[in-house]
Formats: C-alpha cells, sequence, structure tokens
C-alpha cells in the first residue's frame, strides 16, 4: 500500500523554492569557510570515476555509437561517399550505424 506524500517540509516545496534554499545554503558554507573547495586532482578524479561510470553502461554507450554512426552519414538516410580514380572514398567514413555501435562498445572492452 502506497503512502500518500506529504505536503509538508523542505520535500512537499516546489523545485523552486527548494532550489532556492539549496542556494543561500552553498553560499552561507562558503562564506564561513565550511564550504569543501576541490582541488585539481580530485577534480580529475571525480571526473575519471563518473566517466568509468558512464562508459560501464553498454546499452548507453551503443546509443551513443549509434547516434554517432548516424550524425557521420549525415542523417543516416543515404550512405553517398566520392571516390577517387583509385576507388578510395575521401571525406567520410564508411560503414553502417550499427557497424560504428559495435565498433564503440568494443572500444570500450579495451580500457
Amino acid at each position: 500500500m502506497a503512502q500518500e506524500k506529504s505536503n509538508r517540509g523542505f520535500g512537499g516545496m516546489d523545485d523552486e523554492k527548494q532550489r532556492e534554499i539549496a542556494s543561500k545554503g552553498g553560499h552561507a558554507a562558503h562564506q564561513s569557510g565550511q564550504a569543501h573547495e576541490f582541488d585539481s586532482e580530485e577534480a580529475r578524479k571525480a571526473g575519471q570515476k563518473g566517466g568509468e561510470s558512464v562508459s560501464s553502461d553498454r546499452e548507453h554507450m551503443s546509443e551513443i555509437g549509434r547516434k554517432g554512426g548516424e550524425h557521420s552519414q549525415g542523417g543516416g538516410s543515404s550512405q553517398s561517399s566520392q571516390s577517387d580514380d583509385r576507388g578510395e572514398s575521401s571525406g567520410q567514413r564508411g560503414g553502417t550505424s550499427e557497424q560504428h555501435a559495435k565498433a564503440g562498445s568494443q572500444s570500450h572492452k579495451n580500457r
């Protein structure tokens, strides 16, 4: 049986009011010297951890690769590429969006 949401307290406020109060708390913490300041090494580690977390989601990374493949083909609707006299394509990457997605997901296995 689900409980009804209470309209009281911080959780019952609208998002804008919550942001306003949280912002005031953040400003007060900085003014009093209580707020944590990241140095460049901590920021680098946090960014790396976030990147590892995102890249571990194989479905998400596959979707990124698929979108990239579609983008490199001009929307994925056509695969026109110009060839020179030797039959080599110029200026565009080949392959389907599925091939790009597969290659993208495989590249993250090697990290």
